[in-house]
């Protein structure tokens, strides 16, 4: 049942009117009005869903999510792997690798997400909220039966300390946005409000609502942003319950869980025990899965999709292969361009380097035939501005950069460079040319060299994986019959981590996913301040006028047509400035699971939800 509190602002207001009208009698009519409109402003409602545009899909007495089963059995154990390692299990500081297992299972947030819909939360820790149109402003009321593992209950003290921590000391992606809010006013243990006037970020109630909420009694502040392998305590459905430093970690289901009747629980969380397993390398990885070590796998190599399960297991139903649609944009996978770099500074440069990747080619021999070319960082969705010619709406959000943006991003017909198949297409070797060329990038013999400083064009590919190491040889084979230097250099995963971390790379192999609703984390991958930021997703070093204007055009679109229009313009300036080489995508979620797992019979549109399997092996 909805209800109305009536909110500190509110009282107070309603005494001033009465203060107003017994101490200064001659007021003029007109002070009078503004008093009585400030004082007659309407309750805010408490709500227990909300929606980062439009109305929530579910109603409010809502029984569980659409892609969970509430009758699905409890029990048995899930085993799924990891390639690399870890020395961390707190995913939220800057350093160090930690395994999303925590995050997912351990660690809880005041509202939950729904894989079913764009960016709509339903009421968890926090039983409801208030927020006025504005969004300037979001009290959370927390359910009185929320308690952590240890048994101690959760309380707004513990809501206002993870937010202080995240603030100061939590990545990029939580400092930028936590930055933004005005003041934290812990009410009463139950009670706790933020001020976001003055963020210009509508998004920024949500973001508030998603965080993890840590136990103030068992976290020291003083070490938080440290790797450590102490295990988090938290109110989610489990708790670690062993470790084994760089080997696996495992999470033991609470018999005490406090929300499993809550609709946002009911019918996921099915397992007894989830088991992470770690594995040094990809072939070890998927050998072992092949011989029953583990038993789920989101598959990314298409060769191996297409070639690798043809085993004795998949024939006889031992092993399930499953392609699963996704309903949410592709993101942007690329050659990433650390532009903080000298030979990347110049946009003609990097323009130039994308005409020598042989999508057809590499799709043709790599992938056979399964992917599809990235030409957005919102790859097959409305969001996409590929096939849309600039709208009224973007043309007013751009109109300052407009001649910066090449037509045909502007007329929505730009297409990543498309080579012949060959492998050898000259005719993109020469446009490539043409314009190092305009750069200022010479033939010397066999080699390109700067007609001024006589320096080569010459770069360090980083890779951490087989995969990758593949890829980019290809790539670099491509430059060096133009004259272009590219050194494939394979590290570790923690070296890896910790260099693009400090953006100590020149190039990358990176893949942006996005949602259906793309927002703040925007800014920690394209805005100016992300890029000088360490530990920021802002790989390529974007420092833009229009990429940031039009970051903060989508966080402060009210409706969704105005939203799209600012994603559109994002999409076009951010092709415009080409930092990256477009790669590719799958159209849909390769999974591969043994046969002792069920799952109910519809995904979410945002993907599998392993939340929501269970085992059908139980007695």
């Amino acid at each position: 049942m909805l209800s109305f509190r009536v909110t500190t602002a509110t009282m107070f207001l309603s005494f001033t009117v009465l203060a107003l009208f017994s101490l200064s009698p001659q007021l003029g009519a007109q002070e009078i009005r503004v008093a009585q409109t400030e004082a007659e402003a309407p309750l805010l409602e408490e709500k227990t869903a909300l929606a980062m545009h439009g109305a929530p899909a579910l109603a409010e007495n809502f029984n569980h999510f659409p892609y969970a089963n509430p009758k699905a059995p409890k029990g048995g154990k899930l085993v799924v792997a990891l390639q690399g390692t870890y020395d961390s299990l707190n995913p939220y500081i800057v350093f160090g690798v930690a395994p999303d297992i925590g995050q997912k299972y351990v660690l809880q947030s005041l509202m939950a997400r729904s894989m079913d819909e764009p960016f709509t939360l339903y009421a968890q820790i926090a039983e409801s909220y208030e927020m006025p149109e504005s969004r300037n402003h979001i009290s959370f009321n927390l359910d009185e039966r929320a308690k952590f593992s240890d048994g101690t209950q959760l309380t707004a003290e513990d809501v206002a300390f993870s937010f202080e921590m995240l603030k100061q000391n939590g990545k990029p992606y939580h400092r930028s946005s936590f930055s933004a809010v005005r003041s934290v006013k812990v009410v009463s243990p139950q009670r706790i409000e933020f001020d976001l006037t003055g963020s210009q970020d509508r998004e920024l109630p949500l973001i508030i609502a998603t965080m993890p909420i840590f136990a103030k009694h068992a976290t020291d502040p003083e070490t938080f942003s440290n790797t450590t392998l102490k295990p988090i305590i938290g109110s989610g459905p489990y708790a670690f319950s062993e470790i084994s430093p760089g080997e696996s970690v495992t999470v033991k289901r609470r018999n005490d869980y406090w929300a499993a009747d809550l609709p946002t629980s009911r019918g996921l969380y099915n397992f007894d025990e989830i088991k992470y397993d770690f594995y040094r390398d990809a072939n070890t990885l998927f050998e072992s899965f092949k011989a029953g070590l583990y038993d789920y796998r989101l598959e990314s190599d298409a060769t191996r999709w297409v070639n690798g399960y043809n085993i004795p297991a998949v024939a006889n139903g031992t092993i399930i292969k499953e392609s699963v649609p996704i309903q949410t944009p592709k993101g942007m996978r690329g050659f990433v361009f650390n532009t903080r770099r000298p030979v990347f500074a110049d946009v003609k440069v990097r323009e130039a380097l994308s005409y020598l990747f042989d999508f057809e080619w590499v799709n043709r021999n790599l992938y056979q035939k399964t992917l599809k070319r990235s030409n957005s960082y919102f790859n097959a969705s409305e969001l996409s501005s590929n096939g849309t010619s600039v709208s009224e709406r973007e043309a007013d959000l751009l109109a300052p950069y407009l001649a910066s943006i090449p037509d045909d991003i502007l007329e929505g017909k730009w297409r990543a460079p498309n080579p012949d198949g060959s492998g050898r297409d000259r005719s993109m070797a020469r446009k490539a040319l043409q314009l190092l060329h305009k750069a200022g990038w010479v033939k010397d013999g066999e080699i390109l060299r700067n007609s001024k400083t006589r320096e080569t064009l010459s770069f360090e590919f980083m890779v951490t994986s087989v995969e990758q190491e593949r890829l980019a040889i290809n790539y670099a084979a491509s430059l060096k019959r133009l004259g272009v230097i590219c050194t494939v250099r394979r590290v570790d995963d923690v070296q890896f981590w910790r260099r693009i971390s400090d953006f100590d790379f020149d190039m990358i192999q990176w893949n942006w996913p996005v949602s259906a609703s793309p927002g703040t984390e925007q800014r920690g991958r394209w805005s100016s301040a992300a890029a000088a930021r360490t530990g920021s997703l802002n790989y390529a070093g974007v420092t833009s006028p229009a990429v940031d204007g039009m970051v903060d055009a989508l966080l402060s679109a009210e409706t969704r047509e105005d939203f799209i229009s600012a994603v559109h313009a994002l999409d076009r300036v951010l092709l415009a400035g080409f930092y990256v080489v477009p790669l590719f995508y799958s159209p849909d979620q390769w999974v591969v699971y043994s046969s002792k797992l069920k799952h109910p019979e519809t995904h979410p549109f945002q993907g599998v939800a392993i939340e929501s399997w269970w085992s059908n092996q139980l007695n």
